[in-house]
């Protein structure tokens, strides 16, 4: 056993000292994270497994502080590296070699795609949660009620009220900067005080709410700590921007700066990296899950360990992969999968459309600090019956307003006294509006495994058969003409508008391939995380949603796994109530 003492994490190395455990939950990102610290703090002796490396905070951000003169070549990865991950550089973040490790080898960790679906992954501890973009809202009961009322997939089986109280809980403990604004669709939260609009943002709100009945502009609601309040083993935001690097003052909420930390104060944690679930396994005379068999990435020796309760926090690709792989007579299709709804209802939100203008006025202001955040401009469409659109759901928009940088000062007729002095001198106001729209949940856009094309250890690929379809289509003719309405009554100029639809995956959103509902037929868990049919395994990340809203989700995905914890403490048995 090794003793990481930054951040007081448990690994375990070895599987010989201990194969039983009260849980197991698998993952450590956003939802592992949570799973892991709420299941621990009730008593449980938790195994936490984790394909990736291990990461412990501040040591293992190599970039955290570096600066753009610290990389030869600006910073661009060689051919050489740049082949390894063709799929992953789709977002952009692994063109540069102050992020891309973060990112998974193509190579090593290969899919495949019917249709292009960008599958964007971090195998390490922590996952995703180190490179999110922490943006955290809440659902509301329009998102809730929407299948349900559109006749839709099948029907949430929750609603706001159920879920309200964990939003709550889990707003206080990570801290979330942002704005009341007392809309339905958008509920406010538990928040710390708002990063400020910059004044062009406060003129755009004010001339927004002048000319568009019911539209909001605000600050975006972000997982970042200011004010005064205290969270431990970590402080405010520094305003730095580099939050994909890893943050070493915990300026922003991740797993190995907060929750796992928080898990292994309680001494009921152990931390296994380098270890791939491939299934969980099932007895059917109990009709309950016994625990995990596991493969050890560097040796890819398998074994097996047990528990009372399992929770799967993988992510939605990976969750769903390793219900599919868990076999049986029971369950010839996969665990739980007695609808056959498993590994269908592929939902991400879509967006790279919308528009930006130049602004003329306030010259003679600035802002300071590179504020991690923008605006946040909450849907506005088909909030009520008969809104005669063509098309059903609705979106939001992100973005903000910048100057210009010393760029703008290098052109050909730039030379002498003049172009010094320009050089050190902001350029003019820009403001962009970034749609994200709502996907609904079509049940043949899925993700199938491929047993004919195995990856090193042994494992059957991921294959995707994804699309947006003429609802999303039909949106973003609208995401984008407001956009471009909401500038020009705002004073913009020389307004440019923008549709790059790409492809699903590339929102990073994905979810929906093990969903809720109320009926065992027609869905995969019940309202509770559970699967229908074995009550000791939860499923709390992105495969869960019922529908997908257009908000960032990952707020939710913590608040169902808290619950769901709580849940599983008053139901199963652990080491101090045994």
């Amino acid at each position: 056993m090794i003793k990481l003492l930054t951040n007081n994490i448990t690994v375990s190395k070895s599987y010989y000292e201990n194969d039983t455990y009260d849980a197991i939950v698998v993952g450590t990102g956003i939802s592992g994270g949570w799973a892991a610290k709420e299941l621990c703090e009730k008593g449980f002796k938790t195994l936490v497994l984790e394909r990736g490396r291990m990461i412990e905070h501040v040591k293992d951000y190599p970039t955290m502080n570096d600066d753009p003169w610290d990389y030869k070549f600006k910073g661009q990865q060689t051919r050489e590296e740049a082949a390894r991950q063709q799929k992953q550089a789709r977002t952009g973040y692994t063109t540069n070699k102050a992020s891309a490790h973060w990112f998974v080898d193509d190579i090593d960790h290969p899919y495949n795609e019917t249709k292009r679906f960008d599958w964007m992954r971090g195998y390490h501890v922590g996952g995703r949660s180190i490179m999110w973009g922490r943006h955290s809202y809440r659902l509301s009961d329009l998102d809730f009620n929407a299948n349900k009322k559109d006749g839709v997939a099948v029907d949430w089986p929750i609603r706001y009220k159920d879920i309200a109280p964990w939003y709550d809980y889990v707003e206080s403990y990570i801290g979330v900067s942002g704005r009341k604004e007392g809309l339905s669709q958008l509920p406010d939260g538990n928040f710390l005080p708002p990063m400020d609009l910059n004044c062009v943002e406060e003129h755009i709100r004010e001339k927004i709410a002048e000319n568009f009945d019911g539209r909001v502009l605000t600050a975006g609601r972000v997982a970042h700590i200011t004010g005064d309040k205290k969270f431990e083993g970590r402080s405010n935001c520094q305003f730095r921007n580099r939050c994909i690097r890893g943050c070493p003052y915990g300026g922003y909420f991740s797993s190995p700066s907060s929750t796992l930390p928080a898990a292994s104060k309680t001494n009921n944690m152990t931390l296994r990296p380098y270890s791939i679930v491939s299934e969980v396994l099932y007895d059917p005379d109990t009709k309950e899950a016994t625990g995990v068999k596991v493969i050890d990435t560097e040796t890819k020796e398998e074994m097996e360990f047990k528990a009372n309760v399992i929770f799967l926090c993988a992510s939605a690709i990976a969750s769903t992969s390793i219900l599919m792989q868990s076999k049986s007579d029971r369950f010839p299709d996969g665990l739980g999968n007695d609808s056959g709804e498993l590994g269908h209802n592929v939902m991400d939100h879509h967006f790279l459309v919308g528009a930006s203008g130049k602004f003329d006025g306030f010259e003679d202001s600035y802002y300071k600090g590179r504020k991690p955040n923008g605006i946040y401009l909450p849907r506005f469409r088909n909030l009520k019956d008969n809104e005669g659109l063509d098309f059903i759901r609705g979106y939001g928009y992100q973005g903000g307003a910048s100057r210009g940088d010393w760029q703008e000062a290098i052109a050909e007729l730039g030379y002498g006294k003049e172009m010094k002095e320009a050089i050190v001198k902001p350029g003019g106001w820009t403001m962009g509006l970034l749609a994200f729209g709502e996907c609904l949940p079509y049940h043949d856009n899925k993700m199938t495994l491929d047993y004919d094309k195995l990856d090193k250890w042994g494992l059957p690929t991921v294959t995707f058969d994804a699309e947006f379809k003429e609802n999303e289509l039909k949106m973003r003719k609208d995401m984008k003409e407001q956009a471009v309405a909401m500038l020009e009554k705002a004073g913009c100029r020389e307004i440019s508008s923008y549709d790059n639809i790409g492809a699903p995956g590339l929102g990073i959103h994905e979810m929906g391939t093990a969903r809720m509902g109320r009926d065992p037929k027609t869905s995969v868990l019940n309202g509770n995380n559970q699967l229908h049919t074995v009550k000791n395994v939860y499923v709390t990340d992105g495969s869960f949603m019922t529908s997908s809203g257009c908000q960032n989700p990952s707020l939710t995905y913590m608040a169902m796994t808290a619950r769901a914890a709580d849940h599983a403490s008053k139901n199963f048995k652990n080491s101090s109530n045994a």
